[in-house]
């Protein structure tokens, strides 16, 4: 029960009651929410809340309304069976006895005659709550099914800061109230982590602090910056090193900082000699001056925050890039100073204890692990993304949308649309995935069930509990996880308990339970003090420094060996040139960077955020849209060898010639041909522990008519 007492209303035309609770999404902030809750019983509007350092009673508007996505009239409220062709959206009702029983015995079958590894659970961060994302995992290592290897999102990114610091930690942001100069790299805060900006404005106003923004297009984020750095998709290596040869070459390098802290500083330096602004700018886009004036200022400004995203690192060069740029505030040696150093996640400081909720007892790492960036290669029976095993037979899916979401989309819907794989899938709404499914099952939204949650973006545990009943027969991860396994003969205490008892054992095993302590009190800080989190104690690597050279071959990360061409990476910063250049037949790079009003794939179906974002649309500089013949509206082909996506220009000078952008995951049926923007996306895992390389692509743009 949750013991926080709600705000209560007495207004007529105003909630019942508004309840403390948690965005899910997969969105670095994990937003303190306040809920309103209707008189009917469903919830109303969505505010952030004000209790919570790092909220601020600030939320993005997509979640503000999000009733118009938990009352939405397409919800799917029952259990459906396919009786169409896959992707026909031909679905009739059943019962939830017949749904669990279909699902249990294709699941069956598939391990009869292929073998337990021959089923996949599949799965990934449509909710942030680690009892309903993570439980699936449970069942997996019960049944001894295909482990899931989970790449799509962070690997890239974690592997090149880990490389350097030895830890997914940082600075809290609160402290961008104490900076001076606040640089946000490769991330467009303003859509995508709104908390961010909202803190770094603050400190603009409150005492001067310069915000720097590093992206590849004029975002809504670069056009608030103080010093927007606009620069080619994959180089950001490149401007790293250029800046870190201006503060060795003009003595503002912190040779103390580095001697007691870094190693290999006196080979880096040597190293960077040759990576001068003019070097930097020939392969960026950059103009010298712009990088030297940025330079100087990181070296004059001890204060300097590093905000570091994620965007810049889903490159094939990402981990290299990663690393280069969390080196910037060594060199400068930022990291001594109270709202200085780096943030990348917080993600390392939480010791989560998984066992139950994963089954991790029951964990047997011989069994194949399965890359989820590679779903259409091992759908289509690829040999080198088997892991050596045999086929895949069943999937059981929850919690994302691998047919819009996943690349190489169209092996993606190859695979989902042989007639020997079984396929259910546990669904808010009636996706892209869902209608390739045999059987489709209706899943409860964030205010209809209990979860606990972390955040990438801030050091706070939080607790979301169920504030309505979900509409129709909607059930949820957790339940659904448990009927299952009854059917499939799957026993582990994880599966006799419910999931708020799943939450007290797992804060209790990592020291910060019990669970009526966090209802109570909502949400915990459990943030680093300031010597830990500055690593002033040493970084946490075991010699207790920040690697500024790095063995890939050997870096130690949670991965099923190592991918890609590791033994090329170089192991001092640098521009890897490994990225997918433009060429004569193909010669655009693409990015495909999130829409302001949908969520991966998420909140697409919301007539709000389809209104905002209208039709896919690619954003091309005028100057190369006038050498194509094209113009505002135009209806284009963006081609590579991986496929066609058909889309309508914008014209847009806030780029770089030569780059093109398209904001959005929308539905394949969003776009004519029928083909979503991850069609030209590629699978090949990036160096060195795997993840999409979803913003490193070449492509063709050629005018197909009005």
């Amino acid at each position: 029960m949750n013991v926080h007492a709600p705000t209560v209303s007495h207004t007529a035309h105003s909630p019942v009651a508004t309840h403390p609770s948690v965005c899910p999404h997969d969105c670095p902030s994990v937003c303190a929410l306040k809920v309103d809750v209707m008189a009917d019983g469903r919830i109303g509007r969505v505010h952030g809340s004000k209790d919570q350092r790092y909220t601020a009673g600030v939320i993005c508007a997509k979640v503000a309304r999000y009733a118009e996505r938990a009352n939405h009239p397409d919800r799917l409220t029952h259990p459906l069976l396919r009786t169409g062709p896959k992707g026909s959206g031909q679905f009739t009702r059943i019962s939830w006895d017949e749904a669990l029983d279909r699902v249990a015995e294709g699941l069956l079958k598939a391990e009869r005659e292929h073998g337990a590894e021959s089923v996949w659970p599949y799965y990934y961060a449509g909710t942030m709550g680690l009892v309903m994302r993570d439980g699936i995992n449970r069942l997996t290592h019960v049944k001894r099914y295909s482990r899931f290897f989970a790449s799509i999102c962070v690997n890239p990114a974690w592997s090149g800061y880990m490389a350097g610091a030895g830890q997914i930690s940082g600075v809290d942001p609160s402290e961008m109230a104490s900076s001076g100069l606040i640089t946000l790299w490769g991330t467009n805060a303003v859509s995508t982590q709104v908390n961010v900006m909202t803190h770094a404005i603050h400190a603009r106003k409150k005492h001067g602090a310069k915000i720097a923004v590093v992206d590849v297009y004029r975002t809504p984020t670069m056009e608030q910056a103080d010093i927007p750095l606009l620069i080619r998709p994959g180089t950001d290596g490149a401007l790293a090193c250029a800046v870190m040869h201006v503060l060795f070459r003009d003595g503002l390098a912190d040779r103390a900082y580095l001697e007691r802290y870094a190693r290999d500083a006196a080979a880096l330096e040597a190293h960077l000699a040759t990576r001068t602004p003019e070097w930097a700018s020939a392969l960026c886009g950059l103009p010298v001056d712009e990088i030297e004036a940025y330079a100087r200022l990181v070296g004059t400004t001890p204060a300097s925050y590093f905000r570091i995203g994620y965007g810049f690192s889903r490159s094939r060069n990402g981990a290299v890039n990663m690393h280069s740029v969390a080196s910037i505030p060594v060199v400068a040696g930022s990291w001594q100073h109270l709202g200085g150093g780096a943030l990348h996640s917080m993600s390392g400081t939480y010791g989560w204890r998984k066992k139950m909720i994963e089954g991790l007892d029951r964990l047997d790492p011989t069994v194949r692990a399965l890359d989820q960036s590679r779903i259409g290669p091992i759908l289509m029976g690829q040999a080198d993304a088997l892991a050596g095993g045999g086929k895949v037979a069943a999937l059981f899916i929850q919690n994302t949308n691998p047919v819009a979401v996943a690349p190489e989309q169209e092996k993606v819907k190859r695979g989902f649309a042989r007639d020997d794989l079984f396929v259910a899938v546990h669904e808010q709404f009636m996706t892209d995935t869902a209608k390739m499914a045999d059987i489709v099952l209706p899943a409860t939204m964030f205010t209809e069930h209990d979860d606990i949650y972390g955040a990438g973006g801030h050091p706070h545990i939080q607790i979301g509990t169920k504030l309505v009943e979900p509409p129709g027969e909607c059930r949820t991860n957790h339940d659904v996880i448990c009927a299952l396994a009854s059917r499939l003969g799957a026993e582990h205490p994880g599966f006799t308990m419910t999931a708020r008892e799943l939450i007290d054992w797992t804060l209790r095993e990592s020291g910060r339970g019990p669970v009526e302590a966090l209802e109570d009190a909502r949400f915990m800080d459990v943030g680093q003090d300031f010597r830990a989190a500055h690593f002033l104690d040493g970084f946490a690597h075991r010699d207790k420094r920040f690697h500024l050279a790095v063995d890939w071959a050997n870096l130690s990360f949670p991965a099923p060996g190592k991918f890609g061409p590791v033994a090329d990476m170089p192991a001092l910063p640098d521009h890897w040139a490994v990225i997918e250049e433009a060429d004569a037949a193909h010669p655009f790079r693409l990015v495909t960077a999130p829409a302001r009003n949908f969520l991966n794939s998420s909140f697409t179906e919301t007539p709000t955020s389809q209104e905002k974002e209208g039709a896919p649309s690619l954003l091309i500089h005028p100057e190369d849209a006038a050498a194509l013949g094209v113009a505002e509206d135009d209806l284009v082909a963006v081609e590579n060898p991986r496929g066609r996506v058909e889309l309508r220009v914008r014209l847009f000078d806030g780029l770089r010639r030569g780059v093109v952008v398209s904001e959005q995951i929308q539905p394949a049926g969003a776009h004519r041909g029928g083909h979503g923007i991850n069609t030209l996306t590629g699978a090949d895992p990036v160096a060195p522990v795997g993840g999409a390389a979803f913003h490193d692509n070449k492509v063709r743009v050629v005018k197909i008519g009005a």
